[in-house]
């Protein structure tokens, strides 16, 4: 495998993780998100302490756009836009349940994460070399906040696909010791992955 496809195998990978964790905290969500353009623009606006001008500079169109959404002359974004629209509404969306959540898997309860992908480790005739397996796994609190904060931190690719090779490799390989704490881990070839709260 080239570094070039190194670098694109973990970049697919952030992004099933990113969608993973983003997809996890909509599962918290109390009340429904507002799902019109004109409910979303209002509910950005007020995020963005009435401006429209920092609203458009945040959803990449016109001010103009924005006014036209907002009194209700417009009312079907093209596809980028709705795009644009869900995405920094459900970013915005009840910050005290996602923080509240967010705290309890970095202090007490950890994660889970659910996935279909090549792990193992290598060690020539071993029944742990790498291979597809559907797995769930229970993450600790402190690896939790390592993925979390690398998520908060916009982490690269590489750094994020570390932080939760290393809790899988912890709570799947390492567990209770077992002289395998040396060993390097693969995780690789995400076909799809869940992760809990």
């Amino acid at each position: 495998m080239t570094d070039e496809d190194k670098t694109q195998q973990a970049a697919r990978t952030r992004a099933k993780i990113m969608e993973g964790l983003a997809r996890a905290e909509r599962a918290l969500f109390t009340r429904p998100a507002p799902k019109s353009a004109r409910a979303q623009m209002k509910f950005l606006r007020t995020r963005e302490k009435g401006s429209t001008k920092s609203l458009a500079e945040r959803l990449g169109v016109s001010r103009k756009t924005v006014q036209r959404y907002l009194s209700g002359a417009s009312t079907k974004p093209n596809k980028r836009l709705r795009a644009a629209l869900v995405q920094e509404t459900e970013s915005e969306w009840q910050p005290q349940v996602r923080a509240q959540a967010r705290q309890r898997a970095a202090t007490s309860s950890g994660l889970v994460i659910k996935f279909r992908a090549s792990l193992g480790f290598t060690a020539n005739g071993s029944s742990d070399d790498a291979r597809i397996r559907d797995l769930s796994i229970a993450v600790s609190p402190s690896h939790a906040a390592r993925i979390l904060a690398a998520q908060e931190d916009s982490a690269t690719d590489t750094e994020l696909h570390k932080a939760v090779t290393e809790a899988i490799a912890v709570a799947y390989f390492r567990q209770g010791g077992g002289g395998r704490a040396g060993l390097e881990v693969e995780f690789r070839d995400v076909q799809w992955l869940q992760i809990e709260f």
